[in-house]
């Protein structure tokens, strides 16, 4: 629940809130000479708009010295207040539980907002109007329905007009957690729709006292007798004047209730999207569907399980048990935070909690088995990026398997008849899952060792794109709000990436994999050219293979290249766009993100 600087000041508010309803409170029921209804309707307003439902209680209706409260609320600005405050406090309370209830069973937000309109009339008219205020209005229940009509009608109107809209921007926002019940957000929602709520009804409220259509504040003390006071109403508001009133509000309702559905998706249901926190920038029309939304959202933070070690490393040898002549292999994607420089992390998708996941190094020949057990909230599937294998083993989902679905296991058996550099990630939402860390290398040793392009060293580079903001990881896409500001090599972005220490005269064989999903990245090797020695796992016949400095690794994409240490010095190894040997848009020691230090002594 907090995740988000809003969280706790939203928490802070809510205390002040229940303080203020509590003073409210107490102070009707020992202090202030009001009947019944209207002690309860401050109660719940300052219940809903906390302070400031105190403020409005002191400044309109708090009795300041004993036996002036008849005179302190005759103004009609306070009458105002009065008549509508006991309209909204019933209204309010309609309409919250109806969207408490609507949100639990999933309904779109349309129905939603109809749902909510008439519950809240219906509180108001029926219960909070006709029932509670009967013992003062004198007469029939039905008739008080009758009375109260069209001035729950007019106000009603007005306080949804302005409520539908804030509720309907702000829960479909950028921060969806205001859809869902469970959350601080959701309830601040309806306080700042309350308040808006109050803010469209209250010029209405005030003409409908001045009419003698409503009930302002009214005065009750203790009579000797016990006789209830009688507060009958004599309009003088004429039926034009009423039915234009009636007119009004009912266009302000409308275009209230229907303008959200001109810039919002209100097919969408807390269900489908709650709790879903959007990335800044990203574009959200009325026809963006609830899948672009989910796999957008930033990761829960709350999922987030192991112990953050700021030095551990991905890319770790996965071990593996013999079990009749099959090397058998366990993943386990889960939720994992990772640190990608020192004080900044991600939460971030990870195989077996490795950034990128664990090397599974094998060799041609080899009959492997890979159990892949799912611990991320969606279904996924493992691609084995190049191999060529039995077509059920191929890992996309809907296609050639059933999704794995969260808490089961799937297991892929093949034999590897290739060798050369290949890897694996996701094939079920790989937008979402690639992009937030599950990817990893497959390293197939030739079965004949002469078929090796071998160098004195070997070091892999797997690419990655991330995106940080205001403390969430949202998955990096080359899409309006999904551009990156982080970017890693194995995990890690410079200068917390890895430091190759050679000697001159030896060779590095230098394996790019394209593990990223969203941008070619043009990796450079300072300190002279490199011999390209394979392309996608296959390896270059030695007459075709030839020199350059920078290779284009798009993604999915895998060179192997060796580079002779010719000189002593710091030699870099980093994309040729400079953004993305930044760090949030800034060098640290010299550059950032994709870069690393062959150092040759």
């Amino acid at each position: 629940m907090f995740i988000q600087p809003i969280d706790y000041a939203l928490a802070a508010w809510f205390v002040l809130a229940l303080a203020s309803t509590l003073y409210v409170g107490i102070d009707q029921y020992r202090n202030n000479p009001e009947p019944p209804v209207m002690k309860w309707g401050f109660i719940l307003i300052t219940l809903y708009l906390g302070p400031i439902g105190l403020l409005l209680y002191v400044l309109a209706d708090k009795e300041p010295r004993p036996g002036e409260h008849e005179a302190f609320v005759k103004p009609l600005w306070k009458q105002g207040i009065g008549s509508t405050i006991h309209c909204i406090a019933g209204d309010a309370t309609g309409i919250i539980l109806a969207a408490v209830i609507t949100a639990t069973l999933g309904l779109p937000m349309w129905l939603d907002l109809i749902v909510e309109y008439l519950a809240g009339f219906a509180f108001g008219l029926f219960i909070f109007q006709s029932l509670f205020m009967r013992s003062m209005m004198g007469g029939s229940y039905w008739q008080n329905v009758k009375m109260s009509f069209f001035p729950e009608f007019i106000s009603m109107n007005f306080m949804m007009a302005g409520m539908a809209p804030v509720m309907s921007f702000l829960m479909m926002g950028r921060d969806m957690r205001a859809m869902q019940p469970d959350q601080l957000l959701f309830w601040a929602v309806m306080s700042l729709g309350v308040l808006a709520g109050f803010v469209i009804a209250y010029p209405a409220n005030v003409w409908m006292v001045a009419r003698g259509m409503k009930h302002g504040l009214m005065t009750q003390r203790p009579s000797p007798h016990h006789h209830q006071h009688r507060h009958a109403m004599k309009s003088d508001a004429t039926v034009p004047q009423i039915a234009a009133f009636s007119g009004v509000s009912a266009l302000f309702l409308l275009i209230g209730m229907a303008a959200p559905a001109n810039w919002l998706n209100l097919t969408l249901s807390a269900r489908d999207v709650g709790g879903a926190i959007m990335p800044p920038g990203m574009v959200m029309t009325r026809d963006t569907p609830a899948d672009a939304m989910r796999d957008m959202a930033a990761v829960d933070p709350n999922l987030a399980t192991g112990a953050l070690d700021p030095n551990a490393r991905g890319d770790q040898e996965l071990p593996f048990r013999m079990e009749n002549g099959i090397k058998v292999f366990a993943l386990r994607p889960s939720v994992t935070r990772w640190t990608v420089l020192p004080g900044v992390t991600v939460d971030a998708y990870a195989y077996n909690g490795q950034i990128p996941g664990p090397r599974i190094h094998i060799r041609q020949g080899d009959k492997v088995s890979i159990d892949v057990t799912n611990g991320v909230p969606e279904p996924t599937s493992v691609h084995w990026h190049g191999l060529i294998l039995p077509n059920q083993m191929d890992g996309p989902a809907d296609i050639t398997q059933k999704p794995i679905e969260p808490g089961e296991t799937y297991s892929y058996a093949f034999t590897a008849t290739q060798h050369g550099t290949y890897f694996y990630h996701p094939h079920a939402k790989p937008d979402r899952e690639q992009a937030l860390g599950l990817y990893g290398a497959l390293i197939i040793d030739p079965a004949n060792p002469a078929d090796e392009v071998s160098a004195n060293l070997d070091y892999t580079v797997e690419l990655q794109e991330w995106l940080v903001r205001e403390g969430l990881t949202y998955p990096s896409m080359p899409m309006d709000g999904g551009m990156p500001n982080f970017f890693t090599i194995n995990g890690k972005s410079y200068p917390a990436t890895d430091t190759i220490r050679m000697k001159v005269g030896e060779t590095l064989k230098l394996r790019f994999i394209g593990t990223n999903n969203g941008f070619i990245h043009p990796m450079h090797v300072h300190g002279g050219p490199f011999e390209v020695v394979a392309r996608d796992g296959e390896t270059i016949p030695a007459s075709a293979r030839f020199d350059a400095d920078t290779v284009n690794v798009g993604p999915g994409q895998r060179y192997d290249v060796i580079w002779t240490a010719r000189q002593p010095g710091k030699w870099l190894v980093h994309c040729h766009i400079p953004h993305h040997t930044t760090n949030n848009n800034v060098e640290e020691q010299g550059g950032g993100g994709l870069m690393l230090v062959i150092d040759v002594s």
